[in-house]
């Protein structure tokens, strides 16, 4: 077959893929924002189903979260601490289930995603709050912080950003490395790709991320500020990253500049442009989900060595 035929023929697939990516991304969208929280979570335990691991949920104090575990004989040091997705309005750990258990499932490590309050309702910082009582209650528990990774993806990867971003200002102890699933690092959205791949990202679109913004930092707060937009963050001396992204979606910049940032600061940083690929494409139950897991993995395995 000549290679042109065999291109086009796959970017028929990939259009095809996207077109039900979308339908199936606005059956669960709902202006009722409960509605679609709940719809979330439906998905969450149709798709997060895997016989390879076991949840176990825990309180931390008055924050819910699950851990996500290898069902299978395993350290349980290191761990992985995940800062699920949604926008900062949307999104679980039940839902978080399409990656958290894939995470676990190749990693063979315990994870470990609480379930952060949720704007409107609780608009900036409130995320940020709970996201450093995960991380405080992980050091209760005896892990060191380079025992620990912190993972995240869209709204999650800038909580994970963030997060690491406090705690390097409080001249705390860092973690080990992070792992980013097409991470929103840019609240101003400045990027480019917010207007090139506006057409074709079957996930996000202006209107909604507006709206989240919106919905997030309500109290006029200045979007670059690094805690709210961690791309205008200090990367100096940051821990190992790696950063996945389709380059179907609108937070391409978002990740890509990112990338050229932890390299300025000498950041040890992968990124991983996946070709026909779209918003936190690791959620869905195909193949690639599964290898980009992999290699997250393998980044995971590389920097605790």
């Amino acid at each position: 077959m000549p290679i042109l035929e065999k291109k086009n023929k796959w970017e028929i697939r990939n259009q095809n893929l996207m077109a039900f990516i979308k339908r199936v991304h606005s059956r669960i969208e709902n202006n009722d924002i409960e509605r679609y929280r709940s719809s979330q979570d439906r998905l969450g335990e149709v798709f997060g189903l895997n016989r390879e691991v076991k949840i176990t949920p825990v309180m931390i104090e008055e924050m819910a979260a699950e851990w996500v575990t290898a069902n299978r004989p395993h350290m349980n040091k290191p761990v992985i601490l995940y800062c699920h997705g949604g926008g900062y309005a949307t999104g679980s750990p039940i839902y978080a289930r399409t990656l958290t258990t894939k995470l676990a499932a190749s990693t063979s490590m315990d994870v470990l995603c609480f379930d952060y309050r949720l704007a409107p309702e609780h608009p900036y910082p409130a995320a940020h709050e709970d996201a450093l009582k995960a991380w405080d209650y992980l050091m209760l528990l005896g892990y060191g912080a380079n025992e620990v990774v912190i993972a995240g993806d869209s709204a999650g990867g800038n909580l994970a950003l963030s997060l690491t971003l406090r705690l390097k200002e409080s001249k705390r102890f860092l973690p080990r490395g992070l792992v980013l699933m097409s991470p929103w690092t840019d609240l101003t959205m400045s990027g480019k790709s917010y207007e090139t791949r506006a057409e074709i990202d079957p996930i996000l679109n202006q209107e909604y991320i507006k709206n989240a913004i919106s919905a997030y930092a309500q109290n006029n707060e200045k979007l670059d500020d690094p805690y709210i937009s961690p791309l205008y963050g200090d990367f100096t001396n940051f821990p190992p990253t790696y950063i996945q992204v389709g380059d179907n979606e609108i937070f391409l910049s978002d990740a890509t500049a990112l990338y050229k940032k932890l390299l300025k600061a000498e950041v040890h940083a992968k990124i991983d442009i996946q070709k026909g690929m779209w918003h936190v494409y690791q959620m869905s139950p195909f193949k690639a989900a599964y290898e980009a897991m992999e290699r997250n993995a393998e980044f995971i395995f590389e920097i605790l060595r």
